[in-house]
């Protein structure tokens, strides 16, 4: 089968492409070219091979570093054939400095394992006001200076426990985990695990399983203040917080005392205001209860009393006097009079003294009377028959015949008895 140059290259882009969708090749620069439209060209090789390589501007935007003749990159991307011209040439999505893919890689497998197991679940929350904060980074060193110099800012109050350790290089990891474990068991309110900026490699301690499980045990709440914005490791992700840096970590575990005392002033403003407000409605309360209570008081209503006694007391004199004044005038001769009323008053008396003569009279009668009377009544009581039971007497029958006493004897039966009762006896 005859083919073109075209058709043939062709068929190698399509078996090339479709058979090397993604590779992963690492080599050293040997040339690289930032062309003006925002594309690099570069190649990369080894000691037997060269590789034309080429990232779209729409990739470079994920680059954090520059590309330089020499330095040994990972790349991670495509392969692609250019038909008109025959070439092929592996079009990068991704490059990483050589060595920091492992770290990467390992970094990948550890962060997914964990999250497995649950160890980012860890949100304890943070207390508002710390008194005692526990610090585990290496001291002395700028990440320490800093955030002492903040707190002081920001929250004098708090007492800060230091724990100096290695920070970074193989043994580093061991004391980390040691010192997290140390602070975790003096009850301090809060744990910063805390270290400055650095490369992957520097920062790695902080990836390992060793800390993530200390991190992950520790019962007190931990921040991680690792490196800079960019750096997210492992220890952030199981720590109950993230810091940005260092210095971040201080800003979000420590209130700012000048917004307290600005709180504080505004709240002592509103209460005085406030309170202002609320003496001034209780005076009025008060003046208005004072002039109730003059009102009512027992004192006040006893004066209103006294004043309209003594204003009926006057209008009574008036009127009297003036009632006075009216029978004055129609009462005749007084001498007269007198005499009139002298006449009338030895009339009834001569009539008093006849009433009292009849009382005594009548009073001498009713004493008769009543002698009569309890003689008539004392008689009556002795010849009464049930009066006379009281001193013994009783009548003694035998076969239903009133008998004499005399003529029981010896066994016989008879009865006794009174108004009252009857007794069964025998003679004895």
């Amino acid at each position: 089968m005859r083919l073109s140059v075209t058709q043939l290259n062709n068929q190698i882009k399509a078996t090339i492409e479709n058979h090397f969708e993604l590779v992963e090749v690492e080599g050293e620069i040997s040339q690289v070219t930032y062309h003006n439209t925002g594309h690099i060209y570069f190649s990369i090789k080894d000691d037997n091979s060269l590789l034309n390589c080429a990232m779209w501007r729409s990739n470079t935007k994920n680059l954090k570093f520059r590309l330089e003749q020499g330095m040994r990159i990972v790349i991670y991307g495509a392969l692609s054939v250019y038909t008109p011209r025959g070439e092929y040439k592996l079009i990068a999505s991704k490059i990483t400095p050589s060595g920091v893919g492992d770290l990467q890689m390992a970094f990948e497998q550890l962060k997914s394992e964990l999250q497995q197991k649950g160890y980012f679940n860890k949100n304890a929350p943070l207390p508002k006001y710390p008194t005692n904060v526990a610090i585990i980074t290496a001291n002395p060193s700028a990440a320490l200076s800093d955030m002492l110099k903040i707190a002081r800012k920001r929250w004098p109050l708090v007492k800060f426990y230091i724990y100096n350790t290695l920070v970074q290089g193989t043994q580093a990891q061991y004391e980390i985990a040691n010192k997290i474990r140390l602070a975790d068991s003096n009850n301090h309110e809060v744990i910063v695990i805390a270290r400055g900026g650095g490369s992957l490699e520097d920062l790695w301690s902080f990836n390992t399983l060793s800390v993530a499980e200390a991190i992950y045990h520790a019962k007190t709440p931990i921040i991680s203040a690792i490196g800079h914005e960019a750096d997210v490791l492992i220890s952030d992700y199981v720590a109950d917080k993230r810091a940005s840096t260092p210095s971040n970590a201080m800003e979000i575990l420590l209130p700012d005392i000048n917004e307290h005392l600005f709180m504080i002033d505004d709240m002592i403003e509103q209460f005085n205001y406030k309170m202002a407000n609320i003496l001034q409605n209780k005076e009025l309360v008060l003046q208005n209860l004072w002039k109730l209570y003059k009102l009512n008081s027992i004192s006040t209503q006893f004066q209103i009393k006294f004043e309209t006694l003594a204003t009926l007391k006057v209008n009574f004199h008036t009127k009297m006097q003036n009632i006075l004044s009216q029978k004055q005038l129609l009462l005749p001769n007084p001498s007269a009079f007198n005499q009139k009323m002298d006449n009338i008053l030895l009339s009834k008396r001569l009539l008093l003294d006849k009433l009292r003569l009849f009382d005594d009279q009548l009073e001498n009668i009713l004493t008769k009377k009543s002698s009569q009377l309890e003689q008539l009544q004392n008689a009556y009581r002795l010849a009464n028959p049930q009066n006379r039971e009281k001193f013994g007497f009783v009548e003694i029958t035998k076969d239903n015949t009133k008998v004499d006493i005399t003529t029981l004897k010896k066994g016989d039966k008879a009865q006794i008895s009174n108004t009252k009762a009857k007794v069964d006896v025998e003679v004895i």
